[in-house]
Order: structure tokens, then sequence, then C-alpha cells
């Protein structure tokens, strides 16, 4: 069977020679929403300083999926600028509330292919009740991340969407199979296995009833898309229904049906600030057809727009190829009428762990009025109604096609959990980062607060001492390899809720005292925007892409380069310094890049 995968590996790096060509783009953002269960909800984000909901899409903090411990998410897109005004915005986790985004699409989702070796990667989601079924990969699989909670707020890839006329719903022609690739907190999993995060809260553990600090108190990640830089900003969504969940006995917080929507139906908003309207109709996608009064509840969602704005429905899979209809892919939450329903495709029960797609007609040989299965769920290693002992059912949350790796650190077209959890990549420090592409910190702190200080606040660990009774502290994880471009600075033991900016230039001087603390670097300085938020963790970070930042916003002069030197430092606002000046700065960093 490890051949099979191997081999399937091999076809996937071959189709791929134009990514593997280069290191891997900037060019792509990975955004995500949770669920209004989620106790993240209410917390601040670490971009703007504001209150986290349910109707946000977020990214990770800093921007890009990296190693914990992390701040919160930041918020990319708000609900007003998703055109969801609600009176709740600000409310904590486990209170409905009317602005829930269900399912997610940037319009730019990677196309099957109809016939023929095709890249693409497949990202999904599961709630915390998912078991999954695939015996046949190492870990992190669903199987080992369950037990501990860890498993409802990753993303998980399937890299053998590749054959896809081909694609049975059962056996599938490939091994199913799925791994870790996206963490929650980019922290140790129960498996032992770390891979980059994105700033949620786990454990999130199976229980009945509503969640509780006890029992059920992590992240729900609900939805989730790629938006590809320089492309049209279109946001395509779903609300969530009231369906009550049979796994846990509780109904969904009906934001569709308070706005008088159906959850099977597809918004879309153009730029921030635009007017949401509706641009499929849940019976247009097979949806709500079963006669019952309970309307069906679309899940997850990945589209791939044709460009003329309007919603041209696909009349058998792959017809979204000529250019004159549009791939809409989709699952349904566990509960909605339609499961156990005949699909239109393959002839089989479907179930909430399929990716269906709009139904084929009766007169193209459809063989329901139902959506069509495109992919099973049993190929992505879930569990369904079809699969003996399954109640309840893996339930698909979020869904999101690439033709490019999100993490691709080396630049050889795959996927970097997938390279590491096959062997075709090794992972000896067990950070999820293939050991070639993290080999080179070359990193000098410095300008620790050791002799000299404005007001005898010495730290000689760190920046002068701050209102919190440390100095702040600048550390530095990644590399500093200027094609991987995975530098990140960590500035710690910050006094909360307050602001700061980091700067760099290329010279070095003795300690100047300044404010409450000590500044080391000049040379011509260069300032990083946006201002960052300390949280109520006291903590700012800069990276990774700090190279891409310089190469797109600083004159030529401090755009980094490999060979050449930087040094960063951080400065920030502490009204309640010892020093009674109002702010101060962390230690040094002397970066060298390669």
């Amino acid at each position: 069977m490890r051949n099979q995968i191997l081999i399937a590996l091999t076809l996937v790096a071959l189709a791929s020679t134009v990514s593997a060509a280069s290191p891997p783009s900037p060019q792509q953002t990975l955004q995500f929403s949770i669920d209004w269960q989620s106790p993240s909800v209410g917390l601040t984000d670490s971009l703007t300083g504001s209150p986290i909901s349910e109707g946000d899409l977020l990214a990770a903090p800093g921007g890009a999926p990296t190693l914990g411990p992390l701040l919160t998410p930041e918020i990319h897109k708000t609900a007003l600028d998703l055109d969801l005004i609600s009176g709740c915005i600000g409310h904590l986790g486990g209170t409905p509330c009317d602005l829930e985004i269900d399912a997610i699409s940037a319009g730019t989702d990677f196309r099957f292919s109809p016939n023929g070796i095709q890249p693409g990667e497949l990202f999904f989601s599961v709630d915390q009740f998912a078991r999954g079924a695939s015996v046949l990969m190492p870990p992190p699989t669903i199987q080992t991340e369950r037990p501990a909670g860890d498993s409802s707020s990753d993303l998980w890839t399937n890299w053998s969407i590749i054959v896809q006329n081909s694609l049975l719903p059962i056996p599938p022609m490939f091994p199913p199979n799925h791994v870790g690739a996206v963490d929650g907190n980019g922290q140790v999993s129960a498996s032992g296995f770390t891979y980059p995060g994105i700033g949620l809260i786990e454990p999130n553990l199976p229980a009945a009833g509503m969640p509780n600090a006890n029992v059920n108190e992590g992240d729900n990640l609900d939805a989730a898309t790629v938006r590809l830089h320089g492309a049209v900003d279109n946001t395509y969504f779903s609300l969530d229904g009231g369906l009550i969940d049979p796994a846990t006995g509780i109904a969904g917080s009906d934001s569709a049906g308070q706005r008088g929507l159906k959850p099977g139906d597809v918004l879309v908003t153009g730029a921030p600030g635009g007017v949401a309207v509706i641009w499929a109709k849940a019976v247009d996608l097979g949806l709500d057809r079963t006669g019952a009064n309970i309307p069906d509840d679309l899940d997850a969602l990945a589209i791939w727009e044709n460009g003329n704005g309007v919603f041209d429905r696909s009349h058998h899979p792959y017809d979204w190829f000529n250019g004159n209809t549009d791939m809409v892919l989709f699952s349904v939450r566990r509960g909605s009428p339609v499961i156990g329903r005949i699909d239109s495709h393959f002839g089989i029960p479907i179930g909430e762990g399929d990716i269906l797609t709009t139904p084929i007609p009766s007169m193209s040989g459809g063989l329901s009025p139902f959506p069509a299965i495109i992919v099973s769920a049993e190929h992505m290693g879930l569990r369904t109604p079809r699969s003996p002992g399954a109640f309840p059912s893996d339930d698909l949350n979020a869904l999101a096609f690439l033709t490019d790796p999100l993490m691709d650190c080396d630049g050889n077209g795959l996927e970097d959990a997938v390279e590491i959890v096959t062997g075709t990549a090794l992972d000896l420090d067990g950070d999820g980062v293939p050991d070639s592409c993290g080999a080179i910190l070359d990193v000098s702190p410095y300008c620790f607060c050791a002799t000299v200080s404005p007001c005898g606040n010495i730290d000689p660990s760190a920046g002068c001492v701050n209102s919190t009774g440390a100095g702040a502290l600048l550390s530095a994880t990644g590399s500093s390899v200027v094609a991987l471009d995975n530098l990140r600075l960590e500035a710690t033991q910050l006094p909360p809720a307050t602001f700061g900016v980091f700067f760099m230039g290329p010279l070095t001087m003795p300690p100047v005292v300044l404010r409450d603390g000590l500044m080391c670097v000049t040379g011509g300085l260069s300032r990083y925007r946006p201002v960052v938020f300390t949280g109520a963790g006291g903590t700012a970070i800069l990276g990774p892409g700090i190279v891409a930042y310089t190469a797109s916003t600083f004159p030529t002069p401090a755009i980094i380069v490999a060979g050449s030197t930087w040094n960063f430092q951080l400065w920030y606002r502490n009204a309640a310094g010892p020093c009674s000046t109002g702010s101060n700065f962390t230690n040094a960093m002397s970066v060298t890049f390669h």
C-alpha cells in the first residue's frame, strides 16, 4: 500500500512541474471562520483590536500559518464588510447570533479536470464528532487527533484528488487518506506531531448539549477558502440554519432564517461594504427538494466562477471547463433532509461528508433531482451513513481546492505535511517543517538592558523593565533564507492591550537611552505597518513574509536580499512604565539573510 501512496505522490509531482520550478508563492491567503459555539468568539483579534465574531473572515496571526504559541487570529473581513449588520457583534461564544457564516469561497477554487492527471489539493475541516475512516496513513490524522479534541480546529488535506473521472464513491481509485496540514494552535498535537497553526483554541472534545469550560472548550473551524492576491475581491458565502444537530441535540443559530434567507442559499458580496445578494438559490443546487418543512443546510463551499458575475448552473460534472458554467461544490450539514436521498450521479445515498455539485438533469442521465456526488466521503477517509455503525457520520465543515500548495517551503510542488508524513522529506525536530527548509537561522540578539538603563529598570535578559515587572524580549524562529521568507520575530513580556511598531535598520550602535528603554538600531530606519497590538497575552509578532513586505513597501535600499544583514527592534507604548515616559523598547535582533 505504501508503494501506491508513493506512486501517487510521484504522479502529483510530475504534474506540478510549473509549481516545482520556483519557491512557494506568497500570493494566496488562507481565510476561515469559526462557529458561534467557539470560545474565540468575543476575544480581541491580533490585528485590529476588534472582537471576533462568527461572521468575520479570519486569518492566522501574522497572515500565514506558523508554529505556536500564537496570538488570536486576525480579522481580514468583518461581518459588516459582508453586509451582515447585527446588534450582537462582540458577544461571547456559546450564545447564538444572527450573523454566523457557515461556508465561504473566494470564487477562485481549483477547477476539477475531466481527464488526465491534474495537480490539485483538497483542504477540508470536520467537527469534533468526526472519527475518520483512514488507517493507511501515519499521523496526524483525524483518528489520532480526535481523542484529545485536536481535530475540529485543524485543516486536513487529501492530496490524491488527481484523476477526477475515475473517482468512484465505493471504492475510490486511490487509497483513502488525509493528513493534518494546518493546526488549530500550532503546538504539539495528541499524536506528538507539530504543524503550523492559525491561532485557534484547542481542545474541543465531543459532547452533547451546550459547550462548557470543562467538556467542550475549543474552537470549531467552520468555513475556509484561499484568497488569491490580485483576484476579484468577491466573497461567496452561506449562512447557518436552525437544524437540531443529532449529535449535540441543540439547534443552529439560524442566521439565515433570521434574515429571511435559506441556509442553502449562496450569497455574494464584492469589495468590503458591498451589498450581499443571493447568487445561487438552494433549490438550484438540488437542495430543499425533499418536500420536508425543514430546509437543507449548506455546510461547505468551493466555487470557480466563470467571470460574468451571475450563477450559471452546471448540468454535468466538468462542464465548467467550457467556461459557460460555474463550478459549485458543497456539502450539507448533519440532519439535512437531503441526507440519505439518492444522488443524481452514482445513485447512492448522500452523506454529510460527501462533496456534492448541482444535480445532473434527467435528460442527461441524472438519477434523481438531488445533488450529484463528485468526491465521496470515503475517498477523504471519512465515515458516512454508508459505513457500518457510523452514527454520527463525519460532518464536512469547510472545503477549499488549491492549485498550488498552501505550505511548500522547499518549492517542489508538494504540501510540506504530505512530504513529511510519507517520508519524502525529513522532519527530525518534529516542528512540522521539512528540515531542509529551516536549517539556517542566522540571528544574534543584543541590546539587553544589563548595565545602562533610564531609571534603574535593568533586565539583563531582555529590554529594560516595563510595567509588567520584566523587560520585553525579542526572539526569532523560522529561517533567515530569503527564498523561504519564513522568518518570524516575536516580542513577549509586553504590557497587554497596547500598541507598538517594529522597525529595522542596517547598522547597530551602542545603547542610547530613549524613553523607558534603550535604542540600538540606526543607519536609516524603516517601519513596518500596520501597528501591532499586544492583546491580552502581551505578545507582538512580525512575519512570516518580512522579505516580501520590504519588496512591496520599502524603497530599494531597504529591500532585504540574500547576503544582507538587518537589525530589528520593537518600540511600544507603556503609559504605566517605571520611568513615566510613556514608551519602551525590546532588545534588538541582528539577522543575516541567505
